[in-house]
């Protein structure tokens, strides 16, 4: 294949060129268009995956496809935050409204056990952005140094360090030889119970989108009862395993992960044994760097006022549109920020009484559990300790290889 070839859905050979010739799909839909008829059931989702399958870049070894999820975000932030510095009145709609639209998204994309990339790319796009907004608009001004410059940007990169870290292997179980189609692909059985991790409550679009449902797969039964007593397994059917105590399995990445906490949207991925250290270390970064750079960003556009009272109140911002556009970001890391912050503190109650996100649900399911800090923890009282051991347990997690035992055996 040639930089501009790519071999389609249907298995035929293709090029960028030809990319509005040949498609059935989306002719059939515009005949009926025309023709004031409606479309038959699927049709609109046989165009979307015609798009899809279209939408490409050149590269070396042939075309490649781009993910659409990745689109909007690229396309859509600029032009909303840059139209909400226009007036205080359209920056409150718009403001108001993203998180709706992100909340709509998620719960869309959780109906239909997806995984998209769409969160991950707005979390990162949005990173960048803010950031070439404070470099472009905020520092020319000259009242931000070039030592809080350095800080800024150390933060920024250890934040995505901790990131890439808790993108990797969040402690996947092995998968038997025989079963791994199975495994990966993900659709729930009808013939046993289930439960699903998720939020304890709904806030911004930050918050509840990363306290994603892990969806713990339906179809797995409790061993026998000739186990030894006080060892809790599970055998799971989708990835034909037995499960060790803590662990669960995942609908969405359609695998079994040890001491599974959650799915993250915001990173596409699971959090577990292996990956959750990093978790809460991106989460600590990101918000230590973002309330740093909101505070640079409000003491250069509302000099003379503390940040919280600039947040509110900070007359003539709209006079220029420099300062409008810094100020509107800043409502915009404010926004991410508290969604955030509601993770990272529900995060750390929970390893504070060492349970997990999936547990709590369990227990909340099941009735085991007690509703502590106006509910914001659930004490299933099974794994904790006390304060410093369960941290010393949180902190110990994947510092060593776990034993194949009894658990790998299939």
């Amino acid at each position: 294949l040639c930089c501009c070839e790519y071999v389609d859905r249907r298995g035929r050979r293709s090029h960028l060129a030809a990319c509005c010739c040949d498609c059935q799909e989306l002719d059939e839909g515009c005949d009926r268009w025309l023709a004031c008829r409606s479309l038959p059931p699927g049709a609109l989702e046989s165009i979307a995956a015609a798009v899809a399958d279209r939408l490409r870049v050149p590269w070396v070894s042939g075309a490649v496809r781009i993910n659409v999820s990745l689109v909007p975000p690229l396309v859509l932030l600029p032009v909303l935050l840059h139209v909400a510095s226009l007036h205080f009145l359209l920056g409150l709609v718009i403001l108001t409204s993203l998180p709706a639209v992100v909340l709509w998204y998620y719960y869309l994309t959780h109906r239909r056990k997806e995984r998209t990339l769409f969160f991950l790319s707005l979390g990162l796009f949005s990173l960048g952005y803010m950031y070439y907004v404070f470099l472009q608009e905020v520092v020319p001004r000259g009242h931000v140094r070039h030592s809080q410059v350095v800080a800024l940007t150390c933060g920024l990169i250890l934040m995505l360090a901790a990131l890439s870290r808790a993108k990797k292997d969040p402690g996947y179980l092995p998968v038997p030889a025989g079963s791994e189609k199975a495994a990966h692909q993900g659709v729930p059985s009808k013939g046993g119970r289930g439960s699903a991790s998720g939020l304890h409550g709904i806030t911004t679009s930050g918050a509840a989108s990363s306290r994603a449902v892990n969806g713990e797969a339906k179809g797995y039964s409790r061993m026998a009862a000739d186990e030894p007593e006080g060892v809790k397994k599970d055998w799971c059917t989708k990835c034909q395993l037995v499960r060790p105590a803590r662990a669960g399995h995942c609908r969405l990445c359609g695998r079994c992960v040890r001491r599974l906490d959650h799915h993250c949207v915001w990173i596409n991925s699971c959090v577990g044994e292996q990956n959750h250290q990093a978790f809460i270390l991106a989460l600590s970064f990101f918000m230590l760097t973002s309330v740093y750079g909101i505070t640079l960003t409000l003491h250069t556009i509302c000099r003379g006022r503390t940040p919280f009272v600039a947040l509110f109140y900070c007359p003539g911002v709209y006079s220029d549109y420099s300062s409008a556009l810094s100020f509107t970001c800043v409502w915009y890391c404010a926004i991410v920020t508290a969604g955030m912050g509601y993770i990272l503190l529900i995060q750390l109650l929970n390893i504070s009484y060492n349970v997990t996100e999936r547990e709590a649900r369990l227990a909340l399911r099941d009735n085991t559990g007690r509703r502590l800090l106006g509910g914001l923890v659930i004490d299933t009282g099974q794994y904790n300790r006390g304060f410093l051991c369960n941290w010393g347990h949180f902190l110990s997690l994947g510092s060593s290889p776990p034993q194949r035992s009894a658990e790998d055996i299939v």
